[in-house]
């Protein structure tokens, strides 16, 4: 099985996986890292979300092989050490979460456009396309503000 290297969460990572192993089955059932989690398998709803070198991604669609070499950030990377990121500590003042189980891949999404755009408006948090089945947009929506109006979130 052919092997793949990896920078994961700032630490470089070694995996014997087939190629074509989508990168998603790779974090969860080679590595341990579950915050990605799985929706759909086609990068529609979003749950999966994390970087690629800076920029957010649907590990789901992405095998494993076009990953060498490259920077891997999910949202247990996201933090520095036991400080949150300044989204992450949005997230929790606005009590955004409810299941919880879209939100690593919102904070992801939420974090990148911080990135792109540091001060969004309305339509450009309305842009987001990640799926919520709790339908906590509009808290989503004031924590984003939120972690804009603190300065430098998108690191």
């Amino acid at each position: 099985m052919p092997s793949h290297t990896f920078v994961l969460n700032g630490r470089p990572v070694t995996v014997d996986a087939p190629d074509d192993m989508p990168l998603l089955w790779v974090l969860r059932d080679k590595l341990g890292v579950t915050g990605p989690k799985y929706g759909c398998g086609v990068g529609v709803c979003r749950a999966c979300t994390s970087h690629l070198d800076g920029a957010e991604f649907q590990p789901c669609t992405v095998a494993v092989k076009d990953c060498a070499g490259r920077r891997v950030t999910t949202i247990e990377g996201l933090a520095d050490g036991e400080v949150l990121h300044p989204v992450q500590e949005a997230w929790l003042e606005c009590d955004v979460a409810q299941c919880g189980f879209c939100q690593p891949g919102q904070i992801m999404t939420a974090v990148a456009l911080l990135r792109r755009t540091p001060a969004p408006t309305d339509a450009d948090i309305d842009q987001i396309q990640n799926i919520c089945r709790c339908g906590t947009y509009p808290r989503i929506r004031e924590a984003i503000k939120r972690a804009a109006a603190a300065g430098p979130a998108g690191r």
